[in-house]
């Protein structure tokens, strides 16, 4: 791991910033408009605070509001839009010409890639000295990056260029450049064979950070490297993004943001293909931290609660039997079953294993009175439903269900992470089929044991 949580805002554009900055200072400029989806502004505001350089910083819709605060706490002005991060530059740039103030290009910058040159110096120097090769400089088979842009590997790839020009090192690395299966153009144009990349018109990843959808000539240079020195092009979704973070940090301690997730879900598949050997030495950028901003991972309710107002005897519940044998239970050639689900990464996932059967149609609602209305309109065979929902909640969905006579008899399974207290339990005792924990199937051995069945 080539750990960039440790800078000083916690990702590795602390070094693009610390360079562009103090260029900046040299150039005897005090304001800067900076696009970013959270860890660039971020750097740039903590810099700039220390340099005297007011910031600007211009946000896609879907950045966290807490890396946005975390920009403004540093002083930043802070512009959120509603369009995504490519429609977001081509606004900061119309504002800093129109405002004469000075505009960070980012990857087009002679700042940004010497400053991500310096982590490939830094990995020869540490690798020989951790594989116990004392001064000597040693280069890994691999160096793994999710990438959005493209500035990390394309500095990183002229660092040790640089090395290798002047006898440093022995050998390149060849690149693993991983990208969101919802904005993916670089891996659809290396699958394709082509040197240019098509532009995303509208990314679907949740990931803001890998939501670059027109790379321009980033990609010409990665590809460009990865024909010369090798290398591999492989996307990863969010779904996986998610639970490679959550793996890491279960397993090993490491809480890393989702553009890391993506890493080191691409490393998974490349290890699984056989393009990354099992004696390959593989360095992975690290490249920020997750937590608190990232809520998508855990969800919205991942704490128990434990209520002691009430110590009434417990209402017996269903038990908490798999997703599979619920649906086996409705005896129909096509089932129709409405999900209702807030967290739009889980019901994407619910509605993939239900869909992996022949024999089921899923039709998605995010809130209690879309899933309400949907229910009315088509009847379905089954609904399966959170219960924590803003508005319309799940209680309330089974409970207008139960009240109308056209929709009492439809089973109803109810998927919570909530541990629910004595209350909520006598309040749907008798009016649901089943109770679900959602880790309980969202688990890898879960859904193993789910596709098996389904067979």
């Amino acid at each position: 791991f080539k750990d960039e949580r440790q800078g000083p805002t916690g990702s590795f554009k602390d070094r693009q910033a610390t360079v562009a900055i103090s260029a900046l200072v040299e150039m005897g400029i005090d304001e800067v408009v900076v696009a970013s989806t959270g860890n660039v502004a971020i750097a740039y505001a903590a810099y700039g605070a220390r340099a005297g350089i007011k910031v600007w910083a211009f946000f896609p819709r879907l950045t966290p509001n807490d890396k946005m605060r975390e920009a403004a706490l540093y002083g930043a002005e802070v512009i959120k839009t509603t369009g995504n991060y490519d429609q977001t530059k081509i606004l900061a740039a119309q504002f800093a010409r129109a405002k004469g103030v000075f505009l960070d290009k980012g990857i087009k910058s002679v700042a940004a890639i010497e400053a991500m040159k310096t982590m490939s110096y830094e990995i020869a120097e540490q690798l020989g000295r951790y594989l116990g090769h004392g001064n000597r400089w040693y280069v890994p088979d691999w160096f793994l990056q999710g990438v959005s842009g493209g500035m990390g590997p394309i500095g990183v790839g002229k660092g040790f260029r640089e090395m290798y020009d002047a006898g440093l090192i022995d050998k390149m690395p060849a690149f693993g450049i991983i990208q969101s299966t919802g904005c993916a153009p670089m891996v659809e144009a290396f699958n394709r064979g082509q040197r240019v990349a098509t532009p995303v018109e509208k990314s679907k990843t949740i990931i803001a950070t890998l939501a670059t959808g027109d790379p321009g000539r980033a990609y010409e240079l990665i590809y460009d490297y990865v024909q010369d020195y090798g290398g591999h092009f492989i996307s990863a979704t969010d779904e996986e993004a998610f639970q490679a973070i959550r793996l890491l940090a279960q397993t090993d301690g490491i809480s890393v943001e989702p553009a890391t997730g993506v890493t080191f879900a691409g490393l998974f598949k490349l290890v699984q293909q056989g393009i990354i050997k099992p004696d390959d030495v593989v360095v992975v950028n690290v490249s920020g931290h997750t937590l608190p901003v990232e809520k998508t991972i855990l969800g919205e309710h991942w704490q128990k609660l434990v209520d002691l107002s009430d110590t009434q005897e417990t209402v017996a519940l269903p038990p908490e039997e798999s997703l599979v044998e619920a649906i086996d239970t409705v005896d129909k050639q096509n089932k129709q079953i409405v999900v209702i689900e807030d967290n739009e990464a889980a019901a994407r996932l619910m509605s993939r294993i239900l869909e992996s059967r022949d024999d089921c149609e899923v039709h998605l609602a995010h809130n209690g009175k879309a899933g309400l209305d949907l229910i009315r309109m088509i009847s379905p065979d089954m609904v399966i439903t959170d219960l924590m929902m803003p508005g319309v909640d799940g209680f309330q969905v089974i409970e207008q269900m139960k009240a109308d006579s056209a929709l009492a008899h439809i089973p109803i399974i109810v998927v919570t992470a909530k541990e629910l207290t004595v209350k909520e339990k006598a309040q749907i005792d008798g009016k649901i089929d089943m109770l679900l924990q959602k880790g309980s199937f969202l688990d890898d051995s879960f859904v193993e044991n789910l596709i098996e069945k389904l067979r």
